[in-house]
């Protein structure tokens, strides 16, 4: 996918694009017919079927055009599925389902795969920012706060900072469940109940409809879940997942677009021949990366708010408007994430650091000693003199989130 008004949108690939999610609708109604017929409940005609055989290069344009008549793509796909499989197996495909089944799971699959693909991006940063933070441990450099130059501080203790956000990511992701949705016309597994009830046993019914939901997530190697069609906990888990990893890459790309300014010049954006060009200014080189990650930062949040009405606004059984607006935007989200965290991945691996820089800013300010006053304070109430260095227990916070991101990356973090 393109997009000429969210550049970069290539970097998310084929992630929740239109042909992955018809591909991920296909395999759960594989995945289920498969299931049905393992129990029992189907010809044994449908097991182990892949339906996507019956797929055509042009029918996604076609159910996207007609998805309009039924509210979702899948009716119009049901409807194709039926007519071009087999006897045999067309009346049995889709029984037991109900388009929000297959819709909900179809977007945990795409999902699933494109957290997979965020979490390798946050290793790779947890990696170069321990990096950077080991490197630059000593590196004093002037700490601002609230745009104002403040206290001594070291670009290393500043790259831990900065670590330890990614590492947050980075476990919110891990822990992020992707369940499937199998619960049928109401979310009482009323269907497979009553194949059970009439083809098997009666007695067993409920129970072993339950493992023909199991049997099916665990196809498609999604956790199992109670049906949820109303319970949206899943979809607003994943958007608060997504916006931790805008936020932490947010707040890196601030600070760079601060300290790459001309007059502070601490820092710089990997060099490229064509990047950070002006249309009109030559002699410009804007920090584009670090804009374009704040502009994500700065959209993901709204996202998500959406994501939380819908949930908020969940009603009856199946709800009338605040799924439907679950899907685009949570597409959008996640590919819009992808691209952010590509992105950053690109800023900090090429990141420049200007030690000399950042140690002339500090002297500066020292001599001044407006970046010193709180350590004379101090030393004024203790009647002594001041420390020689003023980096307080930066070595040690450096240490303590270098072993965080250790932990997080053996998957031993709490």
């Amino acid at each position: 996918m393109t997009n000429l008004l969210w550049p970069g949108d290539e970097r998310a690939g084929e992630h929740m694009t239109d042909q992955t999610l018809l591909r991920s609708m296909v395999a759960v109604e594989s995945a289920w017919l498969g299931a049905l017929a393992a129990s029992g409940l189907a010809p044994v005609d449908c097991a182990g079927a892949d339906l996507w055989h019956l797929i055509g290069q042009h029918d996604c344009e076609l159910l996207a055009v007609t998805a309009e008549d039924g509210g979702n793509p899948v009716i119009g796909l049901v409807g194709l599925l039926r007519r071009r499989a087999v006897p045999a197996v067309a009346p049995w495909i889709h029984r037991g389902l109900t388009s929000q089944d297959v819709l909900d799971t179809s977007l945990m699959l795409a999902l699933r795969a494109a957290v997979d693909h965020l979490l390798s991006q946050v290793v790779e940063q947890i990696l170069t920012l321990s990096a950077l933070a080991t490197a630059h441990r000593a590196t004093p450099m002037v700490a601002r706060t609230l745009t104002q130059h403040a206290a001594p501080t070291t670009f290393g203790a500043k790259a831990a900072g900065w670590l330890n956000g990614v590492v947050d990511a980075h476990q919110r992701l891990d822990a992020l469940v992707t369940p499937a949705q199998f619960g049928g016309a109401v979310g009482n597994w009323s269907a497979t109940t009553e194949l059970v009830t009439l083809l098997g046993d009666a007695a067993d019914s409920s129970q072993v409809a339950g493992r023909v939901v199991r049997s099916a997530a665990s196809a498609l190697d999604l956790e199992f879940r109670l049906p949820w069609h109303t319970t949206r906990s899943p979809i607003t888990a994943a958007a608060d997942a997504l916006v931790g990893c805008t936020d932490c890459w947010g707040r890196i790309a601030s600070d760079v677009v601060t300290l790459v300014r001309p007059e502070i010049a601490e820092l710089g954006e990997p060099v490229s021949d064509q990047r950070g060009a002006s249309s009109s200014m030559p002699h410009k080189r804007n920090p584009v990366l670090s804009l374009l990650i704040r502009r994500a930062a700065i959209a993901a949040p709204q996202l998500a708010a959406t994501l939380h009405t819908a949930a908020a606004l969940a009603n009856d059984e199946r709800p009338d408007g605040s799924w439907h607006a679950e899907w685009d935007t949570l597409r959008t989200l996640a590919r819009r994430t992808v691209v952010a965290g590509s992105q950053c991945g690109e800023l900090l691996a090429g990141l420049q650091v200007h030690p000399d820089q950042m140690t002339r800013n500090l002297n500066a300010f020292l001599e001044s000693g407006n970046v010193v006053g709180e350590q004379r304070a101090i030393a004024e109430l203790t009647a002594t003199q001041p420390s020689a260095t003023y980096f307080g227990a930066a070595d040690r916070l450096i240490d303590e989130s270098l072993e965080r991101a250790k932990a997080a990356l053996a998957g031993q973090l709490l």
